[in-house]
């Protein structure tokens, strides 16, 4: 099994929308036994909370559900549990290896350095924008998604 966490800040906009379209390309590629995704933010502004309504609307527009999904906090132990702890921007993924045991702290990385389109290294927060940065998002993500799969099946030989 390959683990892997997505993580934004609140886990309300980006972390769960990767969450939601890493899942989708899992199951569609008949992989869901084989590798296992989650989302949590760095802060705990949202433990508990739904996605953004914004990120729902956008995902389901792409018919991606993101409406069981719940805001959490990442913790100590996911180091141990997931091979994957990939930050949507560089503050979160400082934010990670702060806290990472330093034997596991090569598991953090952007996000982004799977992405196969787009030049950026982070997916841009849209939570303080409008609808069109949600769809901009979704974009840099499904590029990633395909990218961190393909990174997978190579290193995991799946």
């Amino acid at each position: 099994m390959v683990r892997v966490l997505f993580v934004c800040l609140g886990n309300i906009c980006r972390s769960p929308t990767a969450e939601g379209v890493f899942r989708k390309l899992v199951t569609e590629q008949g992989m869901e036994l084989t590798i296992d995704v989650d989302s949590a933010g760095t802060h705990a502004y949202h433990i508990g909370d739904p996605p953004d309504q914004r990120a729902v609307q956008a995902a389901a527009y792409r018919e991606i559900d993101l409406t069981h999904l719940r805001g959490r906090q990442a913790t100590l132990k996911d180091f141990d549990y997931f091979d994957y702890l990939l930050a949507m921007d560089e503050e979160n993924r400082r934010h990670l290896l702060s806290i990472a045991p330093s034997d596991l702290a090569h598991k953090v990385r952007l996000f982004m350095e799977f992405s196969n389109r787009f030049n950026e290294r982070e997916v841009p927060d849209p939570y303080w924008g409008g609808a069109s940065g949600f769809d901009r998002v979704l974009d840099m993500i499904e590029d990633a998604a395909r990218g961190l799969l393909e990174d997978i099946r190579a290193r995991h030989e799946i």
